[in-house]
């Protein structure tokens, strides 16, 4: 993942901290009432990685067998495969059945709407594509969980009557989180103020990306009780720092969880994603440890996972 990429040599120089809640997030989570068990997801962006053979999969594991073997480790994906073209029912009845053969508990898939969609079409007169993506990802059946929206860089707030337009018209009972990326979303305080509301209106997420190189898009705005945070790592050579990241959300998601959050979906990228299973396993170490969660630890083989930490962060 490239987005918000910065010269390694600039990394040091960036400015991690979160951000103050924002107006959105404070009247999202006003009954300030903790829910008695908030659910918990924890996955990467695809499952087809080369990097994990003999890390995660088997050594000697079919590139054709990469799904079977995800499942194992994580209860999510955030699954951009369907990006790139309006997925088949047929392939997603398979990647279906390989889920219900191959996990051993609850496992989500959070497919991104289609480019077609949302990049070519630009959401303007999208009814067709929109219905085709709508039935293929249905037969997820109980493994499908929310959608993922993201425009263009080039998407500008001069689109926001598409954006509420589109949104409108989605099913109501649609599970949608939308990813913005050009600026003047979060520039422009009335912008902003009417994007979030808008959402909230709608009750569909706001995806937060917490990249080195767009700070803007830690907009910390939550506009119905779950969030869907991006997080993407440095690599290997900054693991110490993005460790000390992770903490701080789990910081974060321990406030938002006492003032009523009720999911959290947290997905790992990295630009180069060899280690990314290792940042992942320290995430759900750290939300097990600190958040009262219970999701399944990777299983490395070898000493490969052996490289994270412990620490109290309260």
């Amino acid at each position: 993942m490239d987005f918000g990429k910065v010269a390694a040599s600039a990394v040091n120089q960036v400015d991690f901290t979160l951000p103050p809640d924002g107006k959105q997030t404070l009247t999202t989570l006003q009954s300030g009432k903790p829910v008695p068990s908030p659910d918990f997801y924890v996955g990467c962006a695809k499952w087809g990685r080369k990097e994990w053979l003999n890390m995660i999969y088997p050594p000697k594991t079919k590139e054709a067998d990469f799904l079977d073997e995800y499942v194992k480790h994580f209860n999510s994906i955030e699954l951009n495969a369907v990006f790139y073209s309006i997925p088949k029912p047929d392939l997603i009845r398979k990647w279906r059945i390989k889920t219900e053969e191959n996990t051993k508990h609850d496992f989500l898939f959070c497919p991104k709407f289609s480019r077609t969609i949302s990049h070519i079409k630009r959401l303007k007169e999208a009814e067709v594509p929109t219905d085709l993506y709508l039935s293929s990802i249905t037969e997820f059946g109980k493994y499908l969980g929310p959608c993922f929206l993201q425009l263009g860089d080039n998407f500008s707030p001069n689109n926001f009557e598409v954006l509420r337009d589109y949104i409108a018209n989605l099913p109501v009972d649609l599970s949608v989180f939308v990813e913005l990326r050009h600026e003047s979303w979060f520039s422009d305080q009335a912008t902003r103020t009417a994007l979030f509301e808008m959402l909230a209106k709608y009750k569909k997420g706001a995806v937060i990306t917490d990249a080195s190189g767009r700070r803007d898009c830690v907009h910390m705005e939550l506009t119905i009780p779950e969030i869907f945070i991006r997080f993407v790592g440095n690599g290997q050579e900054f693991q110490e720092s993005d460790f000390a990241r992770i903490d701080d959300w789990v910081k974060r998601i321990k406030s938002w969880l006492d003032k009523g959050l009720e999911k959290v979906y947290f997905f790992l990228h990295q630009h180069d994603e060899k280690d990314t299973p290792i940042l992942a396993n320290y995430t759900i170490q750290q939300f097990n440890t600190h958040l009262g969660s219970h999701v399944p630890e990777i299983k490395f083989l070898g000493s490969s996972g052996d490289m994270t930490k412990q620490g109290e962060l309260f």
